[in-house]
């Protein structure tokens, strides 16, 4: 997560203005900077110049080694996304040719759910029950790009085939850890079959975000409207329906922040109305990305049993895994709920 304890002052934001006199922004001192919590390990920090806010989004102070290369492909994915109609931070400008790499984006007017819910949201159900249809309604809408606008940036050949392996390797790297039994996940071989049995026979490419959840959605302030989805690190081209199977996979741990939402099959029925995917295997994206997420959550539990990770926070995630892996279970069993 990004730290509250951001040193601020350890950014060169002389360099950052002279950066930004050379981009054509408005010139002056930059004021008010403040740290942006939560999100990745990459540091967001708030300012103004000549009464413009801004975001400025840039590796941490000790990088880590993939820092600039994901801030690179996010910058790629918001200049893409510039000027389409999917809610999306607006990118001003990015230094994405030598290292550190960084971007300033506009600032979100917007809110989390996670963080408490404004009125009219709070008092109104249904402005609730509409915020989740509006989540299938931003994806749908993401779904629509054409991935031509990002030329060479994921490997959409083989995409579907890929996945099962790809995560069961992953799982099985966690045995080098040292004091990880193994992972104890009921239904993990039924539903690696079950994926594989069931793989699609087609999908057509597409733009995905890679990880979307209500967590990485900001509403609007007057009502249901999705103002942003945010944090692309995990962005590439592949199946956008795995998005949808995110959300549905990742959907009951919502209902404490949001109460009334509508039901996954509501979640699919709005997306199938915006959309002309084929949406009859949802039930597979939707297991898939149980698998896939139970299987990455998991990855914690091996660190923390090595001693690399807080044990209390392994073991959370090992009790998310074996949520997920149970979801999963329900929904191959025709119980998606």
């Amino acid at each position: 997560m990004t730290s509250t304890h951001i040193d601020v002052g350890a950014i060169d934001f002389d360099a950052l203005g002279a950066w930004m006199d050379g981009q054509g922004l408005p010139p002056g001192p930059v004021i008010g900077a403040v740290p942006v919590t939560g999100g990745t390990q990459n540091v967001m920090v708030r300012f103004e110049r000549a009464g413009v806010p801004y975001i400025l989004r840039r590796p941490p102070l000790h990088a880590r080694a993939r820092s600039n290369e994901v801030l690179r492909r996010e910058a790629r994915v918001l200049a893409a996304l510039r000027d389409t109609p999917v809610p999306a931070p607006r990118l001003v400008a990015a230094q994405t040719e030598r290292e550190p790499v960084f971007y300033l984006m506009e600032p979100v007017d917007g809110f989390n759910p996670s963080t408490g819910l404004p009125e009219p949201h709070a008092s109104d159900p249904a402005v609730r029950h509409r915020m989740g249809l509006e989540a299938a309604v931003a994806l749908a809408e993401l779904g629509r790009v054409d991935p031509a606008v990002l030329p060479g940036y994921g490997k959409p050949e083989g995409f579907l085939e890929r996945q099962v392996p790809r995560w069961r390797a992953e799982l099985d790297s966690y045995g080098a850890l040292d004091g990880y039994p193994g992972p104890d996940i009921p239904h993990l071989e039924e539903t690696a079959r079950w994926l594989t049995d069931r793989l699609p026979a087609s999908f057509t490419p597409g733009v995905m975000h890679g990880d979307y959840h209500f967590a990485n959605l900001m509403f609007a302030w007057d009502g249901p409207r999705v103002a942003a989805i945010v944090d692309w690190e995990m962005s590439t081209i592949g199946d956008p329906l795995l998005d949808l199977g995110w959300l549905i996979a990742t959907w009951p741990s919502n209902n404490g922040h949001v109460p009334g939402l509508p039901s996954p099959r509501e979640l699919v029925e709005c997306y199938a109305a915006l959309s002309d995917r084929d949406l009859s295997s949802v039930d597979w994206y939707a297991v898939m990305a149980c698998f896939k997420l139970g299987i990455v959550l998991e990855g914690t539990h091996a660190r923390a049993c090595a001693g690399k990770a807080p044990k209390e926070i392994g073991d959370f995630l090992h009790a998310t895994t074996l949520d997920l892996f149970a979801r999963a279970h329900d929904i191959m069993s025709g119980l998606l709920h």
